[in-house]
C-alpha cells in the first residue's frame, strides 16, 4: 500500500492522512456518493471523474438492479476502482445533517461499519475513508470526526480484516479533528 500525502500519523491499525483520497493506493476507497450512485459534486464528482467510466458504468448496473431507488442512506455497495489506484471504491449515502434530531448520528455509523463491513467480506486488506457527509450534507465536522473514528475501532477490534483503515482530511481542521479524537 503506498500512501503519497502531505500530512500521516499512525494509530495502531488506524492511518490519519491529509491527501487526496483519488490518489490513494489503498485496496478500496469509500466514496460519499449521493443515492443516485451517478456521481455529484464534493468527493463524490472527483472520485468519478479520477475513476472514469467504469465506475458510472457499475453504478449504472446496480441501479438497474437492486438499487432502482438509489442506495438507502446508511448502506454501502461495492464496484471497481476504475483508473483509481485503489481497486474498489465502495460507495455509502450519508445523512444530510438536520440538527441531529432526525437519527443522523445512527445512519453515519451504518455508513462506515457496512463499509468495512464489506471489505472485510471482500477481504480487502486496506480502506481509505472521507470525512463523510462533512461537505455540502453539512454534519458537524467534530462529531462526525467522532464517530468515525469510534465506529472504526469498535470494527477494528472485533475483526482482522481491513488490516488498515486510512482516515482521510482533506483539510487541516479535519486532520486536527480526527488527530484529536484519535489521541
Amino acid at each position: 500500500m503506498s500512501l503519497p500525502y502531505s500530512a500521516r500519523r499512525a494509530f495502531g491499525r488506524i492511518l490519519l492522512a491529509q491527501a487526496d483520497i483519488t490518489k490513494l493506493d489503498t485496496d478500496a476507497i469509500v466514496n460519499a456518493a449521493n443515492s443516485s450512485l451517478l456521481g455529484g459534486g464534493g468527493v463524490d464528482g472527483a472520485i468519478h471523474r479520477a475513476g472514469g467510466p467504469d465506475i458510472l458504468e457499475a453504478c449504472r448496473r446496480l441501479r438497474a438492479g437492486h438499487y432502482g431507488k438509489g442506495l438507502p442512506t446508511g448502506e454501502a455497495v461495492i464496484t471497481t476502482g476504475g483508473r483509481l489506484p485503489a481497486r474498489y471504491v465502495i460507495h455509502t449515502v450519508g445523512p444530510v445533517w438536520n440538527g441531529g434530531h432526525k437519527h443522523e448520528a445512527e445512519r453515519l455509523t451504518s455508513c462506515y461499519r457496512n463499509s468495512l463491513q464489506l471489505a472485510a467480506k471482500h477481504e480487502l486488506r486496506s480502506v481509505a475513508f472521507p470525512g463523510i457527509s462533512t461537505g455540502i450534507y453539512g454534519y458537524p465536522k467534530a462529531q462526525a470526526a467522532h464517530i468515525a473514528v469510534q465506529t472504526v475501532q469498535d470494527f477494528l477490534a472485533a475483526h482482522p480484516l481491513p488490516e488498515t483503515v486510512v482516515l482521510v482530511a482533506f483539510d487541516e481542521e479535519t486532520y486536527r479533528l480526527y488527530e484529536q479524537e484519535l489521541s
